[in-house]
């Protein structure tokens, strides 16, 4: 008999990490989902029992992976998958969705690639921590947001030093330097009418060179994370106070309420106001 529970994380945008859903299933024999593909990560654990993950290399190869319990896989925003139980011992999993501009950097540590999806964890205490978190988090969805974004901080802990990759450089570069002041004076400077001219010139270099190094670290560009960072901050003062749209995007950086309610809505998918009745 299949059995399961979910729960869409609705709550505060946070830039760096965000939870988007959470559940727990018992997939009946043969269970399938997809083909498919998601807007951001997505991990599935599984508690016991068998199942296959067929999934997209991104360059036109399909890979079938046979997954069993104590064992885990990651499916990466865009790429498309298909998984299914095992017909005569399917499988029960636990699964979160979550994202940000820190996650790409924290999936990099791991030996979890798009080609090499399966989780496989090198010691069995660290990966019962990670379905503690994981069941912590499914079974009290309804818990502060602080408490449930700590045990997704949690969550990635043991997801990274169960599954380590060796041959990760822990290096100072100067590459590091630049984008993290480049996040600083985003941070500082986001509620004024700043560009990623306005960035690189800060830390005198060609904008073509930051974008590159800030994607590679974070998988966003300066401009998406700028307009992320304006977005977030946006949705917290509509969510939090009485002040206009107008006040609101002059808070964020910008001083024409239309060029802001676009970027709201291109971003969120609903003007400011429409928003924030439904919020």
């Amino acid at each position: 008999m299949e059995e399961d529970n979910f729960y869409i994380f609705s709550s505060e945008n946070f830039v760096d990490l965000n939870l988007y859903q959470c559940g727990w299933e018992k997939c009946a024999s043969g269970h399938s989902f997809g083909p498919t593909t998601r807007n951001h990560f997505l991990f599935h654990y599984v508690v016991r029992g068998k199942g296959t993950l067929i999934s997209n290399d991104g360059k036109g190869k399909d890979t079938e992976f046979h997954i069993s319990g104590g064992q885990g896989f990651l499916i990466f925003p865009g790429q498309i998958t298909t998984y299914f139980a095992d017909k005569d011992n399917p499988w029960e999993y636990t699964w979160l969705e979550f994202d940000g501009l820190k996650v790409k950097e924290v999936i990099d540590l791991t030996k979890l690639t798009i080609e090499n999806p399966v989780y496989k964890p090198k010691d069995s205490k660290l990966a019962e921590g990670l379905l503690h978190e994981m069941t912590y988090i499914s079974h009290n969805p309804q818990e502060g947001v602080f408490n449930i974004i700590g045990h997704v901080y949690l969550f990635l802990h043991y997801l990274t030093t169960s599954y380590w990759r060796e041959n990760v450089m822990r290096t100072t570069k100067m590459s590091d330097f630049y984008i993290k002041e480049s996040i600083n004076f985003i941070e500082q400077k986001y509620m004024q009418d700043i560009s990623v001219d306005d960035i690189a010139e800060l830390c005198h270099l060609n904008r073509s060179y930051l974008t590159k190094i800030f994607k590679q670290s974070t998988g966003k560009s300066p401009k998406e994370f700028l307009i992320i960072y304006r977005m977030s901050k946006a949705q917290t003062l509509l969510r939090n106070t009485e002040l206009s749209v107008a006040d609101i995007g002059r808070a964020v950086g910008y001083n024409n309420q239309l060029n802001f309610s676009r970027a709201f809505k291109n971003f969120c998918g609903s003007s400011p106001s429409i928003w924030r009745e439904k919020n």
